[in-house]
């Protein structure tokens, strides 16, 4: 799966050592590579979530559209569909198997 950042300032928190650890800490910066390359690995983030197991799913209200990938504690991996227009079921929801690209939005703790 392709992997683009909100900015050039998130990219760079997110994929250089350095500035990672500064933002993150070294525990959860080691959590965020490996999410980041099993993003990659994907085909799709339907792949992603069955072969890795990892908890990701549909934000609702006011965070539609995004979706919450866990890295630890209370902190996720936001992103978005990159592609436009977004792939969508006839439910509604995002149709996960057409999501072949990913844009970083951001890196919190969705439960302060």
């Amino acid at each position: 799966m392709d992997i683009v950042f909100t900015s050039d300032r998130l990219r760079r928190d997110c994929t250089q050592d350095r500035w990672m650890q500064r933002s993150l800490g070294a525990a959860r910066s080691k959590v965020l590579r490996r999410r980041l390359d099993q993003l990659r690995a994907a085909e799709n983030l339907e792949h992603f979530r069955l072969a890795f197991h990892r908890g990701c799913h549909e934000l609702k209200a006011n965070r539609a559209g995004l979706l919450s990938v866990d890295l630890d504690g209370g902190h996720r991996l936001l992103v978005e569909p990159a592609s436009k227009p977004r792939p969508i079921k006839p439910d509604g929801g995002l149709d996960w198997q057409r999501i072949t690209a990913i844009r970083v939005v951001a890196v919190e703790n969705t439960h302060d």
